[in-house]
């Protein structure tokens, strides 16, 4: 349990959870000393959602808690509906905390006719009510300006830092690895706290599933026996399992698999099986997996005391720079 001070007025302040992730949900009020509301959620016989919030909303400050997981449009759905009906019961300000914002990966127009939907999506927020935005990790940083609202992206680094710092790892025998680019300057800063050197791989997507991996990277892990391969998430795991059977034809005798959403869709519990040399995936609760989905290396940490210390400083007017996604002082 953790020391807040001052605690939040629990009659001024309400905590709901869509039904992706209520445990994660229960944890956030738990670590404020808030409880969770109830949330009534059914469907008519056509078919259509039904959400009633079980606590009144006026005049205070709400904080609705929704993962974009599968089923996502319902889950989605499901959220905007939740901010509506606080928005129209007079809610004074309301929080959409979104853990995983899954459509962050529909950041661009990369073909014709098609959508941009990360922007589709943030206005669907703010247009359903949402006076404010918190999230975990976003797949591509360029999301966050798409919301029309302030929008803090969060990071758990901190955790992985200080999960990763009890292992005492050998600097000069393991190796931090980015799957590509895109999270070349995340998986620095993590490097960074670790004192541990960073290689960073040349990623081609294929498709949704399959991608091709460089092989710069074979000179980059020369030398080094253990790989920490640090991405955002992991769906069907194509890319983390392309770079691992490279890594491992480079020399490398053991990984470690990191991220923010651990996904483990389709083939991904399959395909990591299958690679003996990764001997533990950590991961964050951000998703809600069933065990079926739970790979038997898998180490989970918990997001809540991130996302539960952003929400007590923002309720307080405080600042929460040190808890960004892009933050890089001494206090991560």
């Amino acid at each position: 349990m953790n020391e807040l001070e001052p605690l939040l007025d629990p009659t001024d302040i309400r905590i709901f959870s869509g039904r992706s992730n209520p445990e994660l949900a229960a944890r956030i009020a738990d670590y404020l000393h808030v409880p969770l509301e109830k949330t009534h959620v059914s469907r008519f016989s056509n078919d259509n959602l039904f959400v009633q919030l079980g606590a009144s909303v006026r005049g205070r400050a709400v904080f609705i808690i929704q993962s974009l997981t599968p089923p996502v449009s319902d889950h989605l759905l499901e959220l905007l509906m939740m901010l509506d009906i606080a928005k129209s019961a007079a809610a004074r300000e309301i929080h959409a905390i979104i853990p995983y914002f899954s459509y962050a990966r529909s950041d661009k127009k990369d073909a014709p006719r098609i959508s941009i939907t990360a922007r589709l999506i943030a206005d669907l927020l703010a247009t359903a009510g949402a006076t404010h935005l918190m999230t975990m990790t976003l797949h591509s940083p360029q999301v966050h300006g798409f919301f029309s609202i302030p929008a803090d992206p969060l990071t758990a680094r901190a955790l992985f830092v200080d999960y990763f710092r009890q292992k005492n790892l050998d600097p000069y025998k393991t190796i931090v690895v980015a799957p590509d680019m895109g999270r070349a300057k995340s998986a620095s800063r993590f490097a960074a706290h670790l004192g541990m050197h960073i290689a960073t791989a040349n990623k081609e997507r294929i498709s949704d599933t399959d991608v091709r991996i460089g092989g710069m990277i074979r000179r980059q892990v020369r030398g080094f026996e253990h790989a920490l391969v640090y991405d955002d998430e992991i769906a069907t795991a194509g890319s983390v399992v392309e770079l691992s059977h490279l890594l491992v034809d480079s020399g490398i005798k053991t990984i470690t698999l990191i991220c923010t959403h651990g996904l483990f869709l389709g083939p991904a519990i399959e395909r990591l099986s299958g690679i003996p040399q990764i001997v533990e995936i950590v991961t964050t609760d951000t998703v809600l997996r069933p065990p079926d989905r739970c790979p038997p290396n898998l180490t989970v940490l918990s997001v809540a005391p991130v996302i539960g210390e952003a929400i007590h400083r923002n309720y307080l007017r405080q600042s929460i720079g040190d808890l960004f996604t892009f933050w890089q002082g001494e206090d991560i």
